[in-house]
């Protein structure tokens, strides 16, 4: 039990689901059923902890589970809110990005927060950024609904999460100040347990391989010989792609793992400069 691993993810939501791949995509094999609140890995000695994303930082911070997927804002409020909280973020996870940021309804002439009311879930945190400014302003907490708040007189303005702006485009209120980006992260305690220190660490290395591979595409294509310098300059992200000769005098095949997006364009303007048979392929795990 020493060398027994736990993880703490969020039961339900969109963070859940891209906690799940994560874990499995790193070969940890569990099952999620019904309304349990442990899981167990089938094939490694990791114990998964369903919970709510709010109990996350408190449960890495008192050493209940050794890392925990959660997103910035959730560990920065908790943070804000209660001393006790010193998990700190080992790895940037790459998903649930969205910002945290004020708004107002399309038809306010609003330019200030000065002596304002703020309608907010997160109100650690807004009023710690008041703070810092030197701003005065009402803050009030919302645990829900918060974009409805400035159209029954509750407040000037709200401080949410914004992803893709539709929902506050659905409410007819527009963006005009950020507080934080954030996405999820993976965070431990400050001081992690020694026994199983060493495969944590392998674990973390797992995830950063899926990251890693998340935007990476390897990409195979044929091309004139003197066209190989051109055509290496236009893969994103390639490092040192491999040029292999080819049957037909003066072709040649070029294999690259580039780590960053491959679009049409990308593709198009290597047709132009001689590239043919492009292949695009999916990169599902790497290991540096």
């Amino acid at each position: 039990m020493q060398s027994k691993i736990t993880i703490a993810i969020q039961r339900k939501g969109r963070l859940y689901e891209n906690s799940k791949n994560l874990l499995i995509k790193s070969g940890i094999n569990f099952s999620a059923n019904g309304e349990r609140l442990l899981a167990r890995s089938s094939n490694m000695d990791i114990d998964i902890l369903l919970v709510r994303d709010d109990d996350i930082p408190s449960l890495v911070s008192k050493g209940v589970a050794d890392l925990g997927i959660v997103g910035e804002n959730v560990l920065a409020e908790q943070a804000a809110t209660n001393n006790k909280i010193t998990a700190k973020p080992l790895l940037k996870l790459g998903f649930s990005k969205c910002k945290l940021a004020f708004a107002k309804p399309l038809n306010s002439k609003l330019r200030s927060l000065k002596n304002k009311k703020i309608a907010t879930s997160y109100p650690a945190l807004v009023k710690k950024y008041l703070k810092k400014n030197s701003i005065t302003a009402e803050v009030i907490k919302i645990n829900g609904s918060v974009e409805l708040t400035p159209y029954i007189g509750i407040a000037d303005c709200i401080c949410d999460l914004v992803s893709s702006g539709a929902t506050l485009e659905a409410n007819n209120l527009v963006e005009f100040n950020s507080l934080m980006d954030s996405e999820a992260v993976l965070i431990s305690p400050v001081t992690l347990n020694k026994i199983r220190q060493n495969n944590i660490v392998s674990l973390i290395k797992r995830f950063e391989g899926v990251i890693n591979a998340a935007e990476s595409k390897y990409v195979m294509l044929n091309a004139h010989s003197h066209s190989t310098e051109m055509i290496c300059k236009l893969l994103p992200g390639a490092d040192s792609p491999t040029i292999i000769p080819l049957q037909k005098d003066n072709k040649v095949a070029i294999h690259a793992l580039c780590k960053e997006p491959v679009f049409w364009e990308t593709m198009e303007k290597l047709k132009s400069n001689g590239a043919s048979s492009i292949l695009v392929l999916p990169v599902e795990k790497i290991l540096n």
